[in-house]
């Protein structure tokens, strides 16, 4: 049997109405009846066992039966900071860094990226994410913002204890990640990589370059790739 279904909700009381694009994907997609288990997400990292006690007119209400603490969340706070690609690679990006447990990602233009960007996209993309959530059974949906450039989003991970700056022109890594601990920020480039400057800027914002290997990789490529090692590293994939 699969596990009940999950929506996301604001304010979660005892009786709770799904409404909106929750209420149209539960009733119109997956055909939730009256009786029906589901489980809730407050966005704050509990779930909330509830039944379907009646079906109206473009809302749902719900019957919260028990609240539970998610032990799917990882404990290690690991920021995805990655340039902004054309077409869907984006989205790619987005929903394997929520997959891989990701508890923030930025999307930055930078000197060598070319891709277009609106608020649109950033909505898209934070839909993205909550999607992934649900489909990887996170109690939390990371946010997406975008930087309209890379001096705001290595600003935007001035708290994080590791700052790794995946560089394509660097031979070796400043730093190795067995001996790091504590909560991360990851940046990689778009398609273009980074120039010398952007990389001298990230280093006086205290981010340590490292390589990904002999071999040039794609963007989305190295985001995943640079993510996956970093929480296998933390414990977080064992």
């Amino acid at each position: 049997m699969s596990a009940p279904k999950r929506f996301f909700v604001g304010k979660i009381e005892r009786e709770v109405v799904l409404s909106g694009d929750e209420f149209r994907h539960a009733h119109t997609v997956l055909r939730l009846k009256e009786g029906d288990e589901l489980t809730l997400l407050d966005g704050c990292g509990a779930e909330y066992s509830a039944i379907v006690s009646k079906v109206e007119k473009g809302r749902m209400l719900l019957h919260v039966l028990e609240q539970k603490t998610s032990d799917r969340e990882p404990k290690t706070q690991v920021i995805l900071l990655c340039g902004a690609l054309k077409g869907d690679k984006t989205e790619l990006i987005v929903q394997k860094a929520v997959e891989l447990g990701a508890a923030r990602i930025g999307v930055f233009s930078s000197k060598y990226s070319s891709a277009f960007w609106n608020e649109n996209k950033t909505e898209r993309l934070n839909r993205v994410a909550r999607e992934a959530s649900k489909q990887c059974l996170r109690a939390l949906a990371p946010p997406v913002e975008y930087f309209p450039t890379l001096e705001e989003a290595l600003k935007s991970a001035d708290g994080a204890q590791n700052k790794l700056f995946a560089c394509e022109f660097l031979e070796k890594s400043e730093t190795e990640l067995s001996s790091r601990s504590g909560s991360f920020a990851l940046v990689v480039g778009s398609e273009g990589g980074f120039s010398e400057e952007e990389f001298s800027l990230a280093k006086a914002h205290g981010f340590s370059g490292v390589s990904l290997g002999k071999r040039i990789l794609r963007a989305e490529t190295a985001a995943i790739a640079l993510l996956s090692v970093v929480m296998y590293e933390c414990g977080e994939l064992r």
